[in-house]
């Protein structure tokens, strides 16, 4: 019988055998984490018709934080609009001449019309929502100014979606903020979804911008972590009423305090990393109560199983009679021309449910295979087809498969698809896997929603997120994958490819693709 080795080796020979360019991606943040930092911030309180008590305190604080951060800080207080616009394009061409890293943050009023953000100066004497057009600032004047920047980083933080901005004889046909897609090297953070409301705070600060100011002096935190969790206490104290949220597009980490050398964690660092959130994550899995998965979500905000504490969270606290305040759905927002909206998994399944595909190889687009997947029974975590030979998660993740169509594995529990699909959004997973040789290997992919498209397959004609993912397996492939998903049609995926090439050879091992050719969904 064939010796089964012990992981730590297998890791170690899969390491050794990666060229030196894969770790390039840690000196490239290192560079972007040196360069110059220039922040823009404006806080507006002093509106005649509605005043606001913090958004003026919140930009102060703000800009004292980022300072002591090594940002070059441009502060401004109660702006009117041109004061606002003549200072976003001095910001835009300071980018653009210095090529550091940028941050605009804004403290006051915002509001939308025909899916375009306006922020609102000081002295705007709207009556109608039209004029936004003549007399607000428009918050594209911003994105296309640091998008003709052409600097390597950007980082938008609006405080903007206050209920009311104009007073009662004003009525808007949508609150808050439109959903917008991050331009190319930017990160948008809302304080809240869009289409809704934030509160401006009982204390010295905005209920979000509060929470802010203390997550981003974490030391050693990427900006994603410091917002996620920055969500995650804004979300609680207002049960739920406030949800922020953020699109990005940033392709190395930016850290507000970077680590004192920022480098790739060795094999053991990995190793005992991971151990110790599989651990955590083992022991809150299936609870009932907010409290550990919380606990879970601090501890690891971009951890390998965060996307499912997530979710579990979502369903324990909607059992509370919390409500899930997110943005506008992928459907509602069609006719917006800055957004491709965000699709959100559908939990609605029946026993009876059917989703048929065909297997192409990808080398000779021969079909191989054809299969039916039929749900035979439903849990509150689990979907059951064809009478057990296959068993997944709500969102469709494998937990058992019989000939491992996508995870390879029994109970690996990965977070290959996730509770919803936004351009941008980004995600890890990471299991384990025992071989049918016996063989134990662990698996890192990293993926990312690179677009909305139409897709075709035998099944119809889909408009659909399309998800990338890149990583390795410490037996010594590479992984790839691209898989189309469009919660709205069809609840299961509608095709997905992968391809595992050898490390060392660069050989095709297995490439193929699953398409979707026929479903049946009871509701």
């Amino acid at each position: 019988m064939r010796r089964m080795l012990p992981l730590q080796f297998l890791l170690a020979a899969f390491l050794l055998a990666i060229p030196l360019h894969a770790f390039n991606a840690t000196d490239t943040a290192v560079a972007v984490n040196n360069l110059p930092r220039y922040a823009l911030v404006i806080g507006n309180s002093n509106y005649a018709d509605v005043p606001l008590k913090n958004a003026a305190n919140d930009a102060k604080a703000i800009a004292g934080h980022l300072q002591r951060m090594g940002f070059e800080v441009t502060l401004k207080v109660d702006s009117n609009q041109a004061d606002m616009t003549e200072t976003i394009h001095a910001f835009g061409r300071r980018l653009a001449a210095q090529k550091g890293v940028g941050l605009f943050y804004f403290a006051g009023h915002g509001a939308q019309l025909g899916w375009r953000n306006y922020l609102i100066p000081v002295g705007a004497a709207i009556r109608t929502p039209a004029q936004m057009q003549s007399q607000a600032v428009d918050l594209e004047t911003l994105l296309d100014s640091i998008t003709r920047a052409r600097n390597p980083m950007n980082v938008v933080i609006l405080d903007a979606c206050r209920d009311n901005p104009f007073g009662p004889d004003v009525k808007l046909e949508q609150k808050g903020l439109s959903q917008v897609d991050a331009p190319p090297g930017t990160l948008l953070a809302y304080s809240t979804a869009p289409g809704n409301a934030a509160a401006d705070g009982g204390g010295p600060n905005g209920l979000y911008t509060g929470y802010v100011l203390k997550e981003m002096q974490a030391p050693e935190a990427k900006i994603e972590d410091v917002l996620k969790r920055v969500r995650l206490n804004v979300r609680r104290d207002s049960r739920g009423q406030q949800v922020p949220w953020e699109s990005t597009s940033l392709e190395h980490d930016f850290y507000f305090i970077p680590p004192k050398a920022l480098k790739k964690l060795s094999l053991e660092e990995s190793e005992g990393q991971f151990a110790e959130e599989l651990a955590l994550w083992d022991s809150v899995k299936a609870s009932n109560e907010r409290g550990p998965l919380e606990d879970y979500l601090r501890r690891f905000p971009s951890g390998k199983f965060s996307e499912l504490a997530q979710f579990r969270l979502d369903r324990v606290l909607a059992q509370s009679g919390e409500p899930g305040v997110q943005p506008g759905d992928a459907s509602r927002n069609a006719g917006n021309p800055f957004s491709k909206g965000t699709a959100r998994v559908n939990l609605n399944y029946a026993i009876g449910d059917t989703y048929s595909y065909r297997q192409v190889d990808l080398s000779t687009s021969a079909v191989t295979r054809k299969y039916t997947l039929t749900i035979t029974a439903i849990t509150d975590e689990q979907v059951v087809y064809n009478k057990g030979t296959q068993v997944r998660d709500l969102l469709g993740n494998g937990l058992k498969s019989d000939r491992g169509e996508f995870t390879g594995s029994e109970g690996a529990g990965a977070q290959f698809y996730v509770a919803d699909y936004s351009i941008g959004k980004k995600w890890t997973a990471r299991y384990r896997v025992k071989g049918r040789d016996g063989i134990d290997s662990a698996s890192e992919i990293d993926f990312k929603v690179v677009a909305k498209e139409k897709i075709t397959v035998p099944a119809g004609d889909f408009d659909a997120f399309k998800v990338q993912g890149f990583g390795y397996s410490t037996r010594g492939y590479s992984l790839s994958y691209n898989y189309w998903v469009a919660p709205e049609q069809v609840r299961r995926i509608v095709a997905m490819e992968e391809t595992f090439r050898g490390m060392k050879t660069n050989r095709v091992l297995h490439s193929d693709r699953h398409e979707l050719v026929s479903f049946r969904q009871l509701r």
